[in-house]
């Protein structure tokens, strides 16, 4: 004979299901940010867009790209809200979208979202192949910020100059070639198995790309060179660390010690081993090289540089215990009141979301190693530098004072006033009549209303000091969106995305087990 369970239990039970079924309900959707952060990229296309194009408000723009300099520059990404090909910029967004691919592959694919993820590289490398057009001319920038921004327009419309910029021998960019270098060494990795021939491609491109900037040193933006891209993308960290970069991305694709040796042999002089930093971003990529020279340390082939490779390790640490507040007190990155980390005024979400690709693959590469992080505040664990880097992750898509998503088009609630030209104007698609450079400002810019067309997928600069956010078009330092403020969250939405899909399994099975009792 079978005894009936009590009734009392059989009601805990049902409570414990409707609990488990409100909670479930309120946690975040890292798959649906995911797909929703590639489909960005097809917004910020330029060029002749393909019939499967997603992002339907856009279209063909940019069509004559190149043609006064005799050169076919169609194509590649606008970076922001504005139509010019900032070259550097968009090599470090083709880079860290590869770097996303490469660490996070396969939970992308769980995700469904591996194929939209390569299309998105391949989108930029395509370009880059058509912009490096001899072994030391590549081809920087199409149309200049300052007359672009005299014009308020859908990229379809453009009227602004489509002058284009090139670096070369008699004009070298060291820090250019090193990222673009680095962009298709690591999109390299990305193809290497699914394409093998475009994957030998963009190396062979990478290869010369690096031997370019390497043998004719100097910054991109000096005045004589590219002195227009100094008030929008000015390499304030000089080369030295582009070239480490770009060395250190050749030496994954080829497994060539000559690039191992060069980052090796430049650690000290290119400020490698000596930079204590609390940035990552287009422009310094210090921490970055440091975290991935870090993970050589696991192989027993790099025993014999273990020396230097230690170097870079404590250098590397130095900037995840400074994001984990960790380190001496005025070597911290501040955070908000709600726990935001706040580098500066102007956009400081691309730092928020390069932070936590870094704190995420150096918790996996910790946890695989079966080692424990050392800051002057203590050891960390593996477990509580993901849990931060989830807090910051969280923050962006709504865990906040204001429960706003920053992510555009996740959630019910975020910008509405995002600034972008082609968002905040009527569709091309909709209504093709022209719309002028001034007209744009004088019918679209300064309008209360949301934009017209949402920008889904995009992360706005983000919140002032005090975790304070004022959803206007004109509050460009908050409201506007970069390609590479969106890159990083694409492998970290799909570690996260992949954790959430573990414990909802787990649960369920926790859940049998109650009912099966």
């Amino acid at each position: 004979m079978v005894k009936s369970k009590p009734q009392h239990f059989a009601q805990w039970c049902f409570l414990s299901l409707i609990v488990a079924i409100s909670s479930t309900a309120k946690a975040l959707n890292y798959g649906d940010a995911l797909a929703k952060s590639l489909l960005y990229f097809e917004s910020q296309r330029s060029g002749r867009l393909p019939y499967d194009q997603r992002a339907t408000w856009r279209d063909h723009s940019g069509l004559t790209d190149g043609l006064e300099q005799g050169v076919d520059l169609v194509g590649g990404y606008y970076d922001a809200g504005d139509h010019v090909k900032f070259g550097l910029p968009m090599a470090f967004t083709v880079t860290m979208l590869s770097w996303s691919v490469i660490e996070y592959r396969q939970q992308i694919a769980d995700a469904g979202e591996l194929e939209h993820a390569m299309e998105a590289i391949k989108w930029g490398t395509d370009y880059f192949i058509k912009a490096h057009t001899s072994p030391n001319v590549l081809w920087a920038e199409v149309g200049d910020g300052d007359t672009d921004h005299y014009c308020w327009q859908r990229p379809e419309d453009m009227t602004t100059s489509r002058q284009a910029y090139k670096i070369d021998q008699n004009n070298p960019g060291s820090d250019l070639a090193g990222e673009t270098a680095a962009a298709m060494a690591a999109a390299a990795l990305v193809f290497k198995e699914t394409n093998p021939h475009y994957a030998h491609l963009l190396l062979h491109h990478a290869q010369q790309l690096f031997e370019f900037g390497d043998k004719y040193r100097g910054k991109y933006d000096e005045e004589g060179r590219l002195g227009v891209v100094k008030s929008y993308y000015a390499s304030v960290s000089g080369f030295k660390d582009e070239l480490l970069w770009a060395a250190l991305w050749l030496y994954k694709a080829t497994d060539n010690e000559e690039y191992l040796m060069y980052v090796i042999n430049e650690a000290e002089n290119f400020g490698g081993i000596g930079w204590a930093i609390t940035e990552f971003s287009w422009d310094v990529k210090y921490a970055g090289i440091q975290v991935m020279a870090s993970k050589l340390l696991n192989e027993e082939k790099h025993k014999k540089h273990n020396a230097i490779l230690e170097k870079y390790r404590s250098k590397a640490e130095y900037y995840i215990c400074s994001c984990l507040n960790k380190n001496l007190d005025t070597t911290n990155v501040e955070r908000t009141p709600a726990g935001l980390l706040y580098i500066r005024q102007w956009n400081n979400m691309q730092y928020v979301s390069t932070a936590s690709f870094l704190l995420t693959m150096y918790s996996d590469f910790l946890k695989s190693s079966n080692q424990k992080l050392s800051c002057h505040g203590g050891t960390v664990a593996h477990q509580e530098i993901l849990s931060f880097a989830k807090s910051q992750v969280d923050y962006i898509l709504g865990s906040n004072p204001s429960n706003l998503s920053y992510l555009v088009g996740y959630g019910s609630n975020y910008p509405q006033r995002v600034h972008h030209r082609g968002a905040s104007v009527v569709s091309y698609r909709e209504n093709k009549a022209f719309i002028g450079c001034t007209q744009g400002y004088d019918n679209w810019y300064g309008r209360v209303e949301p934009n017209p067309n949402v920008l889904v997928g995009a992360l706005v600069g983000g919140p002032d000091s005090h975790d304070n956010f004022l959803d206007q078009r004109d509050n460009y330092m908050q409201t506007e969106a970069c390609t590479y403020n969106t890159a990083p969250l694409v492998g970290v939405f799909a570690k996260f995305s992949e954790l959430e899909v573990q414990k909802e399994l787990d649960h369920s099975q926790d859940l049998g087990l109650v009912a099966s009792y």
